[in-house]
C-alpha cells in the first residue's frame, strides 16, 4: 500500500527552375531537306515550359526552404544573440559560406566581449546566458521568456536598480508628472536603471500588461496602464478635476501619449522626443568594445591516480543553446595536506578543456581548489569533500570533455576524458532537462546571481554527488521541463507533476505525490521548474528510485525523468 509523505518546497522563397530537355528527351528529329544560306531563317526561339506549381507546392517548397536555413548558427543568430549581435556583424555572418567560417565567427563573437581576456573564462558569455534562464524562468507568458520585453531587456542590461511592480493592478495614485489623481490600472512594472552606457542617467522603463494574461509590453506612453482610458470621466486627473482639461483633450494629443496633463504643465521627463530617444536606444544591442585578441594553449597530461567523482546535467537555455553543467568531487582524505604558515593546506590544479568532434577547443577552465586546515582540526577536514562546477553553453551535438586534475603535493593526477551529447529540445514536444539529485537548493541573494558555483537562475543547485543520503537529511529534486501546450486565452499550461520513489527491484511505491501546475510558482507552458526538498525520515537504508513524470493534458503527452539514490 502506498504511503504518501509531503514534499516541501525550497526557497516566401519558392525557387522556380526553368528545365532544358536534354538530348536523351528530346522528341525524335524528322528529316527535312537541307536548306541553303539563303533559305534559312533566324534562328528559332526555343521556350522552355515549366508547370506553374500550385499554392500548396508553393507553400511547402518555402517552408522546406525555411527549415533549411534554420541551422543551428542561425538559430544562434536569431535567438541566442537576437539583442547583442550588431548590424554589422549580422551582415558579416550572413556573407559566411561554410560552417567552419561560422564556427569561426561565434568564437571570435565571444572574445570581442570577453572583460579579461587574460584569462579562459569568458565571463561576458556567462552572465549573457544565465540572463536568458532567468528570463525564461521569470518572464513568460505564452512565449518563452527571452522573447518578451522584459527578458529582452534583461538580457541586454541586466537587472534593474528599482523595481516598482502592480502585478494585480487596481487603485492608483498617478505622479503630478502623469496630471495626479487616482485611476484604476492595469498591471505593470516600472523599472530604474541608475545609469546606462550609451543611454543616460536616471533611466525609467514602464511595462504594461493589457491582457491580463502575464505579459508586459514596454511602452512610451505612460498613461498605456490607465485602465479607465476609455471610461467618460473616470480617473480623471487632477487637471481635468479642476477644469484646467477635459479628458477629450487626452484623444487630441500629437506626442503619441494620452496623458491628461496640459502642455504647458507637461514635466520635461515626459518630453515627446525624449521618450522616443530613450525607447530606440534600448532597442540598440550594447555596444562592442573590440579587441585585438591572441591565445595559445598548451597542456602536456601525465597519468596517475587521485580519485575523482564528475556528473554533467544538461538545462536547455533556447533552442539552439543547452548549459552543460560539469561537477567533479574530491574526498579531502585523498589529498595530500602539507604544514604551511601555521595550517595544513592541500591544492587541487584542474584544467578542463571541451573540443569538437576534431578536437577544436570549443572552452577551457583552469581553477585551483585550496583546502586549508587549522592544525588541529586536520581530522575533522579530511572527512569533509570539495566540489567544483563549470557551466559550459553549448550547441546541441557531440562533443570530447578532457579533464585533468593534479594534487600539488602529493603528485597524483587523474586524467578524465568522456564524450559529451548535449541534446537537442525541440520546440513542439513536451521535453525535459537532466533530473538533479541535490544536497542545497536554496534562493540566492540578489546581488550573488550569477556570480556563484551551482547557481542556476536565481537558484542555487549543488548536485550530490554519488546520489548517497542519510535518513536525517532531505534530498533535493530539480528538474525543469519544456513545451507545455498554452491555454489558448491565458497561455497557461495545464496538467501535473508525478513524484514517485520505490525501492529498487520492488514494485511498490513507498511515495506517490501528484501536484496541479498551479502550485508551482513560476509554472509557463514554456517552462516549468520543479524544485522540492524531499525528507527521507520514513525510508529505511536502500537502494531507491525517484521518478519525476509530467503530463500535459492538453497536448496528451508525458515525460518522465528518474533517476537512483541511496539511503544510508
Amino acid at each position: 500500500m502506498s504511503t504518501k509523505f509531503p514534499l516541501i518546497p525550497a526557497a516566401g522563397l519558392a525557387l522556380l527552375l526553368a528545365v532544358t530537355p536534354s538530348p536523351a528527351q528530346s522528341p525524335a528529329p524528322t528529316t527535312t531537306p537541307t536548306p541553303t544560306a539563303a533559305q534559312k531563317p533566324a534562328a528559332a526561339k526555343k521556350d522552355t515550359v515549366a508547370k506553374p506549381l500550385t499554392p500548396k507546392q508553393l507553400k511547402a517548397k518555402e517552408e522546406a526552404l525555411k527549415k533549411e536555413l534554420m541551422t543551428p548558427y542561425k538559430k544562434w543568430m536569431d535567438e541566442d544573440v537576437l539583442y547583442i549581435i550588431s548590424d554589422e556583424e549580422r551582415k558579416a555572418f550572413k556573407q559566411l559560406n561554410t560552417d567552419e567560417e561560422r564556427e569561426q565567427f561565434v568564437e571570435q563573437f565571444w572574445l570581442r566581449r570577453d572583460p579579461t581576456p587574460d584569462t579562459e573564462e569568458n565571463e561576458f558569455k556567462e552572465e549573457h546566458y544565465r540572463r536568458i534562464a532567468y528570463a525564461n524562468e521569470h518572464f513568460a507568458s505564452g512565449i518563452p521568456g527571452w522573447r518578451t520585453d522584459r527578458g529582452r531587456i534583461y538580457i541586454q542590461y541586466g537587472a534593474p536598480d528599482e523595481i516598482e511592480a502592480h502585478s494585480s493592478g487596481g487603485s492608483y495614485n498617478r505622479p503630478m508628472s502623469e496630471g495626479g489623481g487616482e485611476t484604476e490600472t492595469y498591471p505593470f512594472e516600472q523599472w530604474r536603471y541608475r545609469y546606462i552606457d550609451g543611454v543616460g542617467q536616471n533611466i525609467i522603463l514602464e511595462f504594461v500588461d493589457k491582457t491580463m494574461s502575464g505579459e508586459y509590453r514596454m511602452t512610451m506612453d505612460p498613461s498605456e496602464k490607465d485602465a479607465l482610458l476609455n471610461v467618460p470621466n473616470a480617473g480623471l486627473t487632477l487637471y481635468e478635476q479642476e477644469g484646467l482639461s477635459t479628458k477629450t483633450d487626452r484623444f487630441n494629443r500629437t506626442d503619441g501619449t494620452h496623458l491628461g496633463v496640459p502642455d504647458q504643465y507637461m514635466n520635461q521627463s515626459m518630453n515627446e522626443f525624449n521618450r522616443m530617444s530613450q525607447f530606440f536606444k534600448m532597442q540598440e544591442p550594447p555596444a562592442v568594445k573590440f579587441k585585438d585578441l591572441e591565445s595559445a594553449i598548451t597542456s602536456r597530461i601525465t597519468y596517475n591516480i587521485l580519485p575523482m567523482l564528475y556528473h554533467i546535467d544538461y538545462l536547455r537555455v533556447t533552442e539552439s543553446t543547452v548549459v552543460a553543467n560539469i561537477t567533479i568531487q574530491f574526498d579531502n582524505h585523498d589529498l595530500q595536506f602539507t604544514q604551511r604558515d601555521g595550517v595544513d593546506k592541500a591544492v587541487i590544479n584542474i584544467f578542463g578543456r571541451v573540443t569538437s568532434l576534431t578536437r577544436r577547443p570549443i572552452t577551457t577552465f583552469e581553477p585551483t581548489l585550496e583546502v586549508i586546515s587549522p592544525l588541529d582540526m586536520l581530522d575533522k577536514t579530511k572527512d569533509l569533500k570539495q566540489v567544483y562546477q563549470q557551466s559550459v553553453p553549448l550547441a546541441p551535438g557531440r562533443y570530447h570533455l578532457n579533464i585533468v586534475a593534479k594534487d600539488i603535493m602529493s603528485g597524483n593526477v587523474n586524467n578524465l576524458e568522456m564524450a559529451l551529447d548535449v541534446p537537442h529540445f525541440s520546440d513542439d514536444r513536451l521535453a525535459s532537462s537532466s533530473l538533479i539529485l541535490a544536497d542545497t537548493i536554496e534562493k540566492l541573494p540578489t546581488k550573488s546571481i550569477g556570480g556563484t558555483m551551482f547557481a542556476i537562475g536565481d537558484t542555487k543547485v549543488r548536485p550530490r554527488m554519488g546520489e548517497k543520503f542519510t535518513t536525517d537529511q532531505k534530498m533535493g529534486v530539480y528538474v525543469q521541463f519544456y513545451n507545455f501546450a498554452p491555454e489558448e486565452k491565458t497561455n497557461k499550461p495545464d496538467g501535473s507533476i508525478e513524484y514517485i520513489v520505490s525501492k529498487v527491484g520492488s514494485t511498490e511505491n513507498l511515495i506517490d505525490v501528484t501536484e496541479d501546475l498551479t502550485a508551482i510558482q513560476y509554472a509557463s507552458a514554456n517552462q516549468v521548474t520543479v524544485q522540492k526538498l524531499l525528507p527521507l525520515s520514513a525510508l529505511g537504508p536502500g537502494t531507491y528510485t525517484l521518478k519525476v513524470k509530467a503530463t500535459d493534458r492538453r497536448a496528451n503527452q508525458t515525460v518522465e525523468q528518474k533517476s537512483n539514490f541511496i539511503v544510508n
